[in-house]
């Protein structure tokens, strides 16, 4: 297994833009050609786009893009403009009188820190997906989807810290597998390899422990306190995949995300993954789905260790 860069998986197109006070922005990835794609949502608040599509009894055999927003519900409309781009340079669905692009996508509550007035829209999207087209590229932290991402929210805001958008990719033989995750959870961070939070709900630069504080306040019944979160990703892979085999290997790409957020999949996230395979090469699904894992596991934790402190939220790096 070698570590590639994202970029270096031809069949997918990445691009990225934030808003003008970079506390908000989008991620875009495009497939020109098409991609097999599937998804699983897990957390209790999501919010997507045409994510019905995807399922496996439906028509839909191919999606044309994907993309991850702030914004929260707002975010939505970055599809639409991703779809004007698309359809723009003659890539969809064949309807006779144009092509209709498909492209799903999923949204995080980012809307604390940035300017109201400033949410990703069409016009972000178009210029993400032109960006995606022209040059692909991506960079991680506070960029993209993950502009105003943060993380540890169990105490509110005061007691978070800056999470991010982070990749990683792999390869092994012919079959390339990358991810890419805006990390926006009510959880911790932890590096699973050792167990320690590395990034989270902390008080004076000192971690406490989300997991154990929600043991502790069972009785209480103050949940509904915690929201804004939301955890969204895609996997994408040069290996040829079925409708169904998406679907479940976007289940299994949640195991990467168990494994580094903690606690994940909570009532107030809406976490998400795409699964989305453009290639010929055929290879065993289970192993398929071990690197799948793996590359969320470590774009997860590139997201914090890229992140930049900000006037409200402490980063990982800074808290050395």
């Amino acid at each position: 297994m070698k570590e590639i860069d994202i970029t270096e998986i031809e069949e997918f197109d990445f691009g990225q833009k934030e808003s003008e006070d970079h506390h908000t922005g989008c991620t875009v990835i495009l497939c020109q050609a098409g991609a097999t794609a599937g998804v699983d949502v897990r957390g209790g608040a999501p919010g997507t786009r045409e994510t019905d599509a995807l399922k496996s009894e439906n028509l839909v055999q191919q999606i044309h893009g994907l993309f991850l927003s702030g914004g929260s519900a707002f975010g939505l409309e970055v599809g639409s403009g991703v779809m004007r781009f698309l359809e723009e340079e003659g890539i969809g669905f064949d309807v006779g009188v144009t092509r209709v692009p498909v492209v799903p996508g999923a949204i995080l509550f980012d809307l604390r820190e940035n300017d109201q007035a400033m949410r990703p829209d069409a016009t972000m999207g178009y210029k993400a997906a032109a960006s995606a087209f022209k040059h692909s590229y991506l960079k991680q932290g506070n960029y993209g989807a993950g502009a105003g991402a943060t993380v540890g929210k169990g105490k509110g805001p005061s007691f978070s810290m800056k999470g991010g958008l982070g990749h990683y990719a792999i390869q092994i033989g012919d079959v390339k597998v990358g991810a890419v995750v805006a990390v926006n959870s009510f959880g911790d961070v932890i590096n699973p390899e050792t167990g320690q939070i590395i990034a989270g709900l902390q008080k004076d630069g000192k971690f406490l422990n989300t997991e154990e504080m929600l043991m502790n306040e069972i009785m209480e019944g103050r949940t509904n306190r915690f929201r804004g979160n939301t955890t969204i990703g895609a996997v994408v892979t040069n290996a040829k995949v079925d409708k169904p085999a998406a679907n479940k290997l976007a289940g299994m790409t949640h195991d990467g995300l168990s494994r580094t957020i903690r606690p994940s999949h909570t009532f107030v996230d809406g976490d998400t993954m795409f699964f989305a395979g453009a290639g010929n090469i055929f290879c065993d699904y289970n192993s398929l789905g071990v690197m799948a894992v793996r590359a969320v596991e470590k774009a997860v934790q590139q997201a914090v260790a890229h992140a930049e402190s900000t006037k409200s939220f402490l980063s990982a790096k800074d808290l050395q």
